[in-house]
């Protein structure tokens, strides 16, 4: 397949924009990068010249407020305005632009005597657009959503409603570019709606414009002088990456001075009494809006944000040409992959061809679909995409009234989604089947055509399984532009399909003596421990339910292995009896390292994690912490409680109280990572309480608290889940290559506490409840995976291949392992977790006993 592409720029080398060249950065609609030389520029201003406060009267404040206004006249210049038309009003973003035309816009109410003020925005609109109507509606305004082919019907109607005398003041929004699509809306509709000749609803009256144009004019020019909007909001960051929380609000002098605003803050008033209610504001609009010290340092940034774009780029057009031919050959490549049912890959969701930069901006929204037309949950392709390093943004993308429209979502099953649980910004990716949001790719101008075949690689080879026999769509720099690849190229393309065979698991095949040979150390440990808790030893297993029991059929289940891992996303800690605490195996997750700015670390962003080996010995009250070509280090078990120092750190959203373990274990991580990390526990003394859906069944005036554990006390796996996942591994590759994968390797990799020998793959997911020996435990939900399990935890080393695999097996979410919490729990004397002990579940109560797991049920499907 060959597609011809003409790329308009040659633009600084990647490396200059991003700290890891390996990175494909698809999120440019979210936040573009910045490159090397703008910081570079920036530094040195601020490294020879002295910038004071713009309200002060010195030299240094004076060149300040020089400066800034000659940032405002050339911003206005990026626009083809100038002040004679437009003013600059500096805010925090384009969001806060918004929210000050929603409260000073000169709104008249509904009244006896009027029909009041209108306030109309797109349905294709942000957040932050349509967040506009609470204020509105406080002040009894009537606000309407628009759909896209309303306006579009109004607009071949022409003007129906005319009233000259009218002097109502109404305001309709439009964004110039769909922040969800891409699609570009017409510039043309200010004046038609300004002029009377397009009516968003039939009122009389006279409208203003305001054209949200963050998403616009981050990679296409924006004429002010031709296409005079009322207010236009934009944000910096997405033009060129830096300064972030610095935006403005871009008002025609003439709407200016029917601005209403009742706050006044310092630097907006020329003289004002404290005793009484006099206040006179300053004449300048800008000055009047900006209220107390703008961030000035952040505005003067703008500058050489300006003038890296022109030097690197030749100006905005360039852009526009460049970032819509990446995303038109992105287009017509993505639309051509098809399975060899010929089903297609992905379904895109957009208003237009990709014919023109004039009707598309530079963004793709999809979602992936398997080979039966089913779509794949916009979280796992995300985590799919991490492990090639490709980073693009899932969701809904702060448009929900676009996602409604064009993934067939109705106001009724938004609902539905939220009484499930589904909020924005989450995972819940598929609910009953249907899609909560999609996938968005979005490019910059730094994206390079190696950023598109990395993407294309990426999607081919998770669709298609391809080494090679699909290839990428090859691009020309010579000639031409992207087109659609012609039948005849399609015709010779035939892709492999990786055979799928599911082979009946070997059931003591993890209990072997040989399986665990050199894997994290296995320790008898002696019970000498602080107090810990117990399960009340005279429960039995709920009467009601005894009929649900498992005895196992092929002899009991019991538990082969347990892990513990004392420092978050390190080593695994191995055991065979183990004293249980309150929040799970004793010192389980209490420890956890962090960056310089106090973040946690995980393999995600650090995978060397996995070779740092913690071991714990309770005779001592020590951790020993070893690595390869470091010498062993010791930290207490315990604070001193004098001289600890509480510092409140973040895990899974929640906060907590740690403590820091001291500057020699510092230097000691420091040293291996090769970059500032310190070691901090869990404080003794804090209390994090599991989520209220882990918490049920507890007694009366008990509450399940957690370690530094994402979700919940334990993570259970089953070897016969392990097994059927090895052989799918295992059996996938038709070149006759040795095996990839061992049994120990993927076992570890799911790093869990507890390892039973189940004899039916994820026959666990129908539990409800287990025993294990004297202790109780409620199972809560399914761990849901993430790319940390293609990390090799041997060696630290990545391996898409896992995740992969598990994804296209488990056909929906991509889950593995069992989350359990304590039921029922007695303080008052020592328990244990040991190996070998019988493990008794208990069905769920929809779930019969000879029913098969699911992945055997779908085994004719796949084999």
């Amino acid at each position: 397949m060959k597609l011809q592409i003409k790329l308009h720029l040659a633009l600084a080398h990647p490396a200059l924009c991003c700290p890891d060249p390996r990175t494909v950065y698809l999120d440019h609609a979210g936040a573009t990068l910045f490159s090397q030389s703008q910081l570079e520029s920036f530094t040195n201003d601020l490294l020879e010249n002295t910038y004071g406060n713009p309200h002060s009267q010195n030299i240094s404040s004076k060149l300040t407020y020089d400066t800034v206004e000659q940032v405002r006249y050339r911003i206005l210049a990026h626009f083809h305005t100038t002040a004679e038309d437009y003013t600059v009003i500096f805010t925090s973003g384009s969001t806060a632009a918004l929210k000050l035309v929603a409260e000073a816009f000169p709104w008249v109410s509904q009244g006896p005597e009027s029909s009041g003020s209108q306030f109309c925005y797109l349905t294709d609109s942000h957040t932050s657009v349509v967040g506009m109507r609470n204020v509105t509606m406080a002040i009894n305004v009537t606000s309407t959503p628009v759909r896209p082919e309303d306006l579009w019907s109004a607009e071949e109607r022409g003007a129906s409603v005319s009233d000259p005398d009218c002097q109502l003041l109404h305001l309709f929004c439009y964004p110039a570019q769909s922040n969800f699509s891409g699609f570009r809306y017409p510039l043309s509709w200010i004046e038609e709606v300004k002029s009377g000749r397009l009516h968003p609803v039939s009122t009389p009256g006279k409208w203003f414009v305001l054209l949200d144009a963050a998403s616009y004019v981050s990679t296409s020019p924006l004429d002010l002088s031709a296409h005079q909007a009322d207010f236009v909001p934009i944000s910096f960051y997405k033009i060129f990456g830096f300064p972030t929380g610095l935006g403005a609000l871009l008002v025609h002098n003439r709407a200016a001075p029917l601005l209403r605003k009742t706050y006044f803050g310092g630097g907006t008033a020329s003289a004002y009494l404290a005793g009484e209610d006099f206040y006179i504001p300053r004449p300048s609009v800008a000055q009047r809006f900006e209220d107390g010290t703008i961030s000035f340092l952040d505005v003067i940034a703008l500058k050489h944000g300006f003038d890296t774009l022109e030097r690197l780029t030749g100006g905005m057009e360039n852009i526009k040409q460049h970032t819509f031919t990446l995303a038109q050959y992105t287009y017509v490549a993505l639309s051509s992959l098809r399975y060899p049912n010929g089903a297609a890959v992905v379904r895109i969701y957009s208003d237009s061809e990709f014919s023109s930069p004039e009707v598309q901006g530079p963004i793709i929204n999809f979602n992936v679909l398997d080979d039966k037309g089913n779509i794949i949950g916009y979280s796992q392709v995300d985590k799919m995409a991490s492990l090639y390093n490709i980073h693009l943004r899932t969701g809904c993308f702060c448009n929900t009234g676009a996602c409604q429209r064009h993934l067939g979502i109705s106001n009724e099953m938004v609902r539905k989604n939220f009484q499930a649980g589904h909020v924005c910004g989450d995972n819940m990716d598929l609910i009953d089947g249907q899609p909560t949001g999609s996938v968005r790719i979005s490019f910059g101008y730094m994206s390079t055509l190696d950023d598109v075949q990395a993407f294309l690689r990426f999607i081919i080879d998770t669709r298609l399984h391809s080494s090679g026999d699909w290839p990428v769509p090859q691009a020309h720099a010579d000639t031409g532009e992207a087109g659609a690849p012609s039948a005849e190229s399609q015709a010779d393309v035939t892709p492999a399909v990786m055979g799928r065979h599911s082979l009946s698991p070997q059931e003591d095949a993890l209990t072997g003596s040989g399986v665990w040979n050199n894997s994290s150390t296995t320790v008898n440990a002696v019970p000498v421990a602080p107090p810990v808790c117990d399960v009340a030893r005279t429960q039995q297993i709920p009467s009601e339910k005894a009929a649900g029991v498992l005895q196992g059929a092929l002899g009991p289940l019991v538990v082969t292995n347990l892990y513990l891992y004392p420092i978050k996303s390190c080593a695994a800690f191995e055991v065979t009896r183990w004293p249980v605490g309150n929040q799970g195996l004793l010192y389980d997750r209490s420890w956890m390292v962090v960056n310089h700015n106090g973040v946690c670390l995980s393999q995600k962003q650090e995978p060397r994690l996995c070779l740092i080996q913690p071991f714990i010995d309770l005779q001592q009250r020590i951790m020993v912490i070893k690595a390869k070509g470091m010498e062993p280090i010791e930290v207490p078990l315990e604070e001193n409680s004098e001289q600890t120092q509480i510092r409140q750190s973040r895990v899974c959203a929640d906060r907590v109280n740690t403590y820091d373990c001291g500057e020699k274990i510092s230097s000691w991580l420091s040293t291996f990572f090769g970059r500032p990390c310190h070691l901090i526990k869990q404080s003794s003394n804090f209390q994090r309480n599991a989520k209220k859906k882990h918490g049920k069944d507890q007694l009366p005036g008990t509450m399940a608290t957690l370690s530094l554990v994402n979700e919940a006390q334990y993570l259970l796996i089953n070897t016969s889940s392990i097994l059927e996942l090895h052989q799918q591994l295992n059996t996938s590759d038709e070149n006759g290559k040795q095996e990839l994968f061992s049994v120990k390797d993927l076992s570890l990799r799911f790093r869990a506490n507890i390892i039973i020998n189940g004899k039916r793959a994820f026959e666990e997911e129908k539990w409800d409840e287990i025993s294990i020996g004297s202790l109780h435990f409620q199972v809560v939900g399914p761990c849901h995976r993430c790319q940390m399990i293609c990390i090799d935890q041997q060696t630290g080393q990545r391996n898409q291949h896992v995740f992969q695999k598990l994804s296209e097996s488990r056909e929906t979410k991509v889950n593995f392992g069992m989350y359990l919490m304590h039921t029922s729990l007695d303080l008052s004397s020592p328990c244990f977790l040991s190996v070998g002990s019988q493990v008794l579940p208990v069905l769920k109560e929809n779930v019969e006993g000879h029913d098969l797991p699911a992945s055997e049920k779908h085994q004719d499907v796949t084999s």
